[in-house]
């Protein structure tokens, strides 16, 4: 009787084992099949931006990372780590494991203009990068101080040699932008640099220069109330938030310039979770809220793929570093 019962017991333990070891198989009693992979995403999915907090890109990260975050189920933070108009950020990310849990929110002009003003192996390149979608666009207004008695692009030309303009930092979209039009306008003038777009607009509103270039999200709160003058934009068409103002290329000047922004991943994602991710981002720029954020920040919905992400940005790279050979203009003064 004591024999059948060990039996009766070791039997019942090793049957036991075996379930349990086919379990922490994946359940795969029928044999022959793969573990189950985990899903996606199995943990917080972190976007990092390369800029500081409070800026128009940080305040597009954080509505993406809300939507993002409600769709995936997972908390999405947001880590600002400035530095080198976004490459010091970006290429951290880019080195990652491509797993789907670390994003990068990518400026354009990091692909497109400050590559054109570093050594070629210390330039971004989006050949390191799986970019999962466009977000929107920031266009560049060029703003006049109402002391300045300037209302339109011919008034700017014929102030030319007595003109004082503002710059906005080595190797932005608004010191392209500005440079070039200059140059192809034959626009000459005192360049008086500033850091950033805020104290240059400043300096505009206090007549202490007469133009400078200008994020139209920055500058349109300005415009409205009539502080400064609108002269030209520099995007392709109109900007639907200034439809009374022409372009550059409407005043016959190939200076198509905007800011662009991105979200992207360390390349060798999984076809399936950059599936997902595009899935959340889509579902993201559907909502109200989303929708709402960009036109209460001055941002044009720019909503296309990935692969669309670095045709455009790759043959604007091109484009600009053509015009700055063909009017030799240096980006990094």
């Amino acid at each position: 009787m004591k024999e059948s019962f060990t039996r009766r017991t070791m039997l019942a333990t090793t049957a036991a084992a075996g379930v349990l070891a086919l379990s922490a198989c994946g359940g795969n009693v029928g044999g022959g099949g793969d573990a189950a992979e985990a899903e996606f995403p199995s943990g917080p999915v972190t976007i990092t931006v390369g800029q500081d907090a409070g800026g128009s890109t940080d305040r597009i990260a954080r509505q993406v990372a809300e939507g993002m975050a409600e769709d995936l189920g997972v908390a999405v933070p947001v880590v600002n780590k400035a530095g080198a108009n976004g490459a010091l950020a970006t290429k951290e990310v880019a080195a990652m494991e491509p797993n789907g849990e670390n994003l990068v929110l990518l400026n354009a002009t990091l692909i497109t203009i400050t590559s054109l003003t570093v050594p070629e192996g210390e330039a971004v390149s989006l050949d390191d990068l799986d970019v999962i979608a466009g977000l929107s666009q920031d266009d560049y207004v060029l703003v006049a101080s109402k002391e300045s008695g300037i209302e339109n692009l011919e008034d700017v030309k014929a102030a030319s040699g007595d003109l004082n303009f503002g710059t906005t930092g080595v190797g932005t979209g608004s010191q392209l932008a500005q440079a070039v039009l200059f140059a192809q306008a034959e626009i000459e003038g005192t360049a008086v640099p500033f850091d950033s777009g805020s104290p240059a607009l400043t300096a505009v509103m206090g007549d202490q220069v007469d133009v400078a270039t200008i994020q139209l999200g920055e500058a349109l709160p300005q415009i409205e109330a009539g502080t400064v003058t609108p002269i030209v934009t520099f995007a392709e068409e109109r900007s639907e938030f200034l439809q009374d103002v022409p372009t550059a290329v409407e005043e016959g000047f190939d200076v198509p310039v905007s800011q662009y922004r991105a979200l992207a991943a360390p390349k060798g994602l999984p076809e399936d979770v950059k599936a997902r991710l595009v899935e959340s981002v889509e579902a993201t720029q559907a909502t109200d809220a989303y929708k709402e954020f960009n036109e209460s920040n001055i941002l044009a919905p720019w909503e296309v793929s990935g692969e669309e992400v670095v045709e455009e940005w790759n043959a604007l790279a091109e484009q600009y570093k053509a015009l700055i050979e063909e009017y030799d203009i240096s980006l990094t003064e």
